[in-house]
């Protein structure tokens, strides 16, 4: 298997600071579309503390600067944040779940790769954690357009938005993804990023090393 580096590193925040570092991403980006979300996400939430969400920093290699994050909730502390307004399928409701919300990238950066990155990281923590799926709310038809070039499909037959609580009860696409099955699709169907989301190594995403959630590390200080 092929190996490629990055121009950035994609890992899970381990202290304040790196947090810190993910809230000014959020705040940047999101403040930049919604300017009244620019206070709100410079600061971090409960959720992030949470012993079943980790937050993925994303970090240039030139300048030590944050320039992407995401967040992943797994359902084993409780219901997911988007469950709060949806329900999902009987199909889904027995298998462990992932909500990926607060994905940003600071408005400017050229690298196209940030944001797949994100996504492949948020993808292998999931695989490594036996989460079958993904769930993603999206509040425009352009990031629909890239989810479901993901492979994300929509998680109502009639494809409604529905308004999300912790979105500001702005209408939102709600999609679900197969993690289990989602390398024998994107193989059988000669997807265009199998190759980067399962054919190439990347070194400069490193989930792997000793990890625990902020929350986890905060009660083991306490």
């Amino acid at each position: 298997m092929p190996t490629a580096h990055l121009s950035f590193t994609v890992r899970i925040a381990r202290s304040p600071q790196d947090l810190q570092a993910a809230c000014r991403v959020r705040s940047e980006s999101y403040g930049h579309h919604l300017p009244e979300l620019r206070t709100a996400f410079a600061q971090p939430d409960t959720l992030d503390h949470s012993p079943a969400t980790v937050v993925l920093v994303c970090t240039d290699k030139a300048s030590g600067e944050p320039v992407g994050t995401a967040r992943v909730q797994v359902n084993s502390h409780g219901p997911l944040l988007i469950e709060g307004s949806v329900q999902v399928p009987e199909a889904m409701r027995d298998d462990a779940r992932a909500e990926i919300t607060r994905l940003a990238v600071v408005p400017g950066q050229t690298d196209p790769l940030i944001k797949l990155a994100l996504m492949k990281a948020s993808y292998l923590y999931c695989l490594a954690n036996q989460v079958r799926w993904m769930v993603i709310g999206a509040r425009s038809p352009a990031l629909v357009r890239q989810y479901r070039r993901l492979g994300f499909t929509s998680l109502y037959d009639d494809d409604r938005t529905v308004p999300l609580a912790h979105a500001g009860n702005i209408d939102h696409w709600v999609l679900a993804f197969d993690v289990r099955a989602a390398e024998r699709e994107w193989h059988a169907k000669h997807h265009p990023l199998y190759t980067f989301m399962v054919g190439t190594v990347h070194p400069d995403i490193r989930l792997f090393e000793p990890a625990m959630s902020l929350g986890r590390q905060e009660a083991l200080a306490a």
